[in-house]
């Protein structure tokens, strides 16, 4: 009988272990694919090959006058493959899992955005020290800010919720709030980095609006912010030659107004279908960063109004998938997330169009997925692998994604009277 029964405890003990990692498993499985994750997983497969051709053909000038005409490709490629596995993992994931990782993330963001500042560790380019060299890879801290910050505060928030139901307090959406402005835009300010600041208050304002801030404070905070970067752009020199060109740029051709004259003269040199992949005439000196800031004016010039269009049309489609995902959202943690992921992307190609198209003034900031950039590429990735997560969520009835887990949903858009 002793035999019989030291043959059965190895099985007695194994049995639950093995329940509790199917169990592990099923809780940080999202639901079935939806036709929304698809559509979303699709529209990200096609902004980055849309991005890797890109950024070959407007590359390809100085990589090839530095001695390797494919040396640029090749970096963003290696980028590539780094975010997509990445984007699968996250798409894979139950995005709840990230309110654990939210705060480790966030430190890392910051020291990052300390240690560029450091004379010596941050890279310089272009008058800013935004980067960090990591042998021969270049990591810039504020891209992964972007995606640690938005995670952070719906955590905060999420565990901040009213169990009653009732909706945030305004100082309770303030107090994470501000000060993480604060340290985010005194730090990304510091390398110097407007664009990326601005970013910043698009992304927590939109946080803030779907927790429930009355409109009143959505209004007035955006007077002080538009006020803030008035001032901002006013005090300093550089910036008030960038009003100059962006206003009247024919009167500074070669000074201010040189980087969106040649924009405009690219974009208006494509015509209807453009000049043809790789014969652009802008990227040969022309265009000052073509792969980067100005990346939409080479599409422009040569895939024309049509490629500009669609390009248009694919983030405008992000918009949709991305807003939808929000608002079938089953937790107030997704919801939140959703809708801060889609402003932050959508957000930042409207004001890096804006610039190249010359509606608004030259700020530095590069179109998500598209322009050469390996930090910002793996980010969005990320942060659309999550969205993808998201809406895969909404196709289960797990009493764990209910709004009932959460408390009172976060604002979302009312239909036929009811939320």
């Amino acid at each position: 009988m002793s035999g019989h029964g030291t043959e059965q405890r190895p099985s007695t003990r194994a049995q639950p272990t093995g329940g509790r990692l199917a169990a592990l498993r099923r809780r940080w499985r999202p639901g079935d694919w939806t036709g929304d994750a698809s559509a979303l997983t699709v529209l990200t497969a096609l902004l980055v090959v849309l991005g890797l051709v890109m950024s070959f053909s407007a590359s390809f000038v100085p990589a090839a006058e530095a001695g390797d005409a494919f040396a640029i490709l090749r970096r963003q490629l290696a980028w590539a493959a780094l975010g997509v596995p990445a984007f699968w993992l996250a798409a894979n994931l139950d995005h709840r899992i990230w309110r654990r990782i939210a705060w480790p993330l966030l430190a890392v963001a910051l020291i990052g955005l300390v240690l560029v500042l450091v004379p010596g560790v941050g890279a310089e380019r272009f008058g800013s020290t935004r980067w960090l060299s990591l042998g021969p890879l270049s990591v810039q801290p504020s891209e992964l800010a972007k995606l640690a910050a938005l995670l952070w505060l719906a955590d905060v928030l999420e565990r901040k919720r009213p169990a009653d139901g009732r909706p945030h307090a305004p100082d309770h959406l303030f107090i994470p709030a501000v000060p993480l402005l604060l340290v985010l835009a005194t730090l990304t300010l510091a390398q110097p980095d407007l664009g990326t600041t601005i970013l910043f208050a698009l992304i927590i304002g939109a946080v803030l609006w779907v927790e429930g801030l009355p409109g009143r404070y959505v209004a007035a905070a955006g007077a002080l912010g538009l006020l803030a970067v008035g001032v901002l752009a006013v005090v300093a020199p550089y910036r008030v030659a960038r009003i100059r060109g962006w206003l009247w740029p024919q009167d500074y051709p070669l000074d201010e107004g040189f980087q969106l004259l040649q924009s405009l003269y690219a974009l208006g040199s494509g015509g209807w279908f453009g000049l043809g992949l790789g014969s652009s005439r802008g990227k040969w000196h022309f265009i000052p960063n073509p792969e980067t800031d100005f990346i939409f004016a080479v599409i422009g010039e040569e895939l024309g109004l049509v490629g500009s269009v669609g390009t248009l049309l694919l983030f405008a489609s992000l918009l949709y998938l991305g807003l939808k995902t929000a608002y079938a959202a089953r937790d107030g943690f997704g919801r939140t997330v959703a809708l801060a992921i889609t402003v932050w992307l959508v957000g930042q190609a409207l004001v890096n169009i804006g610039t190249v198209t010359g509606l608004l003034p030259i700020t530095g900031v590069t179109l998500p997925l598209v322009s050469v950039g390996g930090t910002s590429l793996v980010s969005s990735l990320v942060a659309l692998g999550i969205l993808v997560s998201i809406s895969r969520s909404t196709s289960t009835t797990d009493p764990s994604t209910t709004r009932a887990r959460s408390g009172r949903a976060p604002r979302t858009p009312t239909r036929g009277g009811r939320p």
